[in-house]
């Protein structure tokens, strides 16, 4: 399923209502735990495209079917801009530069890779965490484990200044 996004900030809105609309056939609560933490996350990689590329961008989102009880959710955001993802620390009094802090909070893996003359940033949330955790295959080199930052296309991390991990984070 893809819902294609256009670089204006009221699509952040459309994106999150669109996946909210998508999660009926696949056995994930509308309300629940799951998907209010899919929405953030659809939230803020739409609003990181929108805001930071001016470029139309693709949503792309893969859910389990409504039998699957152990399955992976993938969200995925593309658009034309070749500017890698860079989290940043925000500061205590800044409205922005806190998304990819939360998408590598909430998210189980997360990373990004070049897509044509463009790229594209996916997390990737378990419906039903494994007794013991092994990491899914990813389709792009840049994963991100769980509690740390994506590896860019030069092998180094994105983030710099401290780690986000122990933290928690609740959607209102």
């Amino acid at each position: 399923m893809q819902l294609e996004v256009r670089p204006d900030p009221a699509e952040v809105g459309r994106a999150r209502r669109w996946a909210r609309s998508r999660l009926a056939g696949s056995g994930i609560a509308a309300d629940g735990p799951l998907a209010e933490t899919l929405v953030l996350l659809v939230s803020e990689l739409v609003t990181n495209a929108v805001v930071h590329t001016g470029c139309p961008a693709v949503l792309r989102l893969s859910l389990p079917g409504v039998t699957a009880e152990a399955a992976t959710v993938r969200l995925e955001v593309a658009d034309a801009s070749t500017r890698a993802p860079v989290p940043r620390c925000a500061g205590d009094d800044a409205t922005g530069g806190r998304g990819l802090a939360l998408v590598d909070g909430l998210a189980d893996r997360w990373g990004w890779c070049a897509e044509g003359a463009g790229k594209r940033i996916w997390c990737e949330l378990d419906r039903c965490a494994p007794a013991v955790a092994e990491a899914a295959p990813a389709t792009c080199d840049n994963q991100a484990p769980k509690g740390g930052a994506a590896v860019t296309e030069t092998g180094t991390s994105g983030l710099e200044g401290p780690r986000y991990e122990g933290l928690t984070y609740e959607a209102v």
